[in-house]
């Protein structure tokens, strides 16, 4: 049975404007991917439902501790579509004891999330990426966690969602994502050609960004221009 759903929309979200030019990309791109983290089955707010299997690909579901396991699974999912979290982090977890699964372990860390447990999440999705190294939905939701994080980490963030769009070539959101986070870091070009994948395959409103990037590269290059034709017009030092 499925059971899981991605915190989707890394970038569909308000940015904080306390935050320094820098790290305001980055907190926009959490909202993207704040809601870029896929859950089980379950559809929180912000959230857009992608469901995943509740066993992995060689799991038989004869053992009595996996049964048990598959159950705590979607019983979770039952109480985070209920808006439980914490019951349902209290399931996964049960989950996870029994049976360590790549779907128990990542909506895990949905919930982790959601409570602001960045740590923890970030170590929920890395295991469930160890077992399912395949999930773009995994690699886009620890993008995230790596963003909003106390410490936040562009760099492993960037690294993920490059990885999630590799494994997901065709997911605007994830293109759209990556895009913003690679605007936020200063990669503006590889932005530019990001967001007009994710408008290429029907995210509207990366137009603004992509009219916004490409203000900011040309705004660069007549600033090199005029940089140039300063010292070029620079009197020559009298020997």
């Amino acid at each position: 049975m499925s059971t899981t759903t991605r915190l989707s929309q890394l970038a569909r979200a308000t940015r904080p404007s306390a935050l320094s030019p820098a790290r305001t990309g980055l907190a926009r791109s959490v909202h993207l991917a704040a809601s870029a983290a896929r859950v089980t089955r379950a559809a929180l707010p912000g959230l857009t439902r992608r469901w995943a299997t509740s066993t992995t690909a060689t799991s038989s579901a004869v053992n009595p501790a996996e049964v048990d396991a598959m159950h705590c699974l979607e019983e979770g999912t039952q109480k985070l579509e209920e808006g439980d979290v914490q019951a349902a982090k209290e399931l996964y977890k049960r989950s996870v004891d029994m049976k360590r699964t790549a779907s128990a372990l990542f909506n895990l860390g949905v919930t982790h999330y959601h409570l602001k447990e960045f740590d923890e999440a970030i170590a929920a999705w890395k295991e469930a990426i160890a077992l399912q190294p395949s999930s773009a939905d995994a690699h886009t939701n620890l993008a995230s966690a790596y963003i909003v994080s106390p410490v936040s980490r562009p760099d492993l963030a960037l690294h993920h969602l490059r990885v999630a769009s590799s494994l997901a070539p065709e997911d605007a959101e994830i293109a759209f994502n990556l895009a913003a986070v690679l605007e936020a870091c200063g990669f503006l070009e590889e932005a530019l050609e990001q967001y007009k994948r994710s408008k290429e395959f029907g995210v509207e409103r990366a137009a603004m960004h992509i009219r916004n990037v490409s203000a900011k590269i040309l705004g660069k290059k007549l600033q090199a221009a005029e940089a140039e034709t300063k010292q070029e017009d620079k009197p020559e030092p009298s020997s």
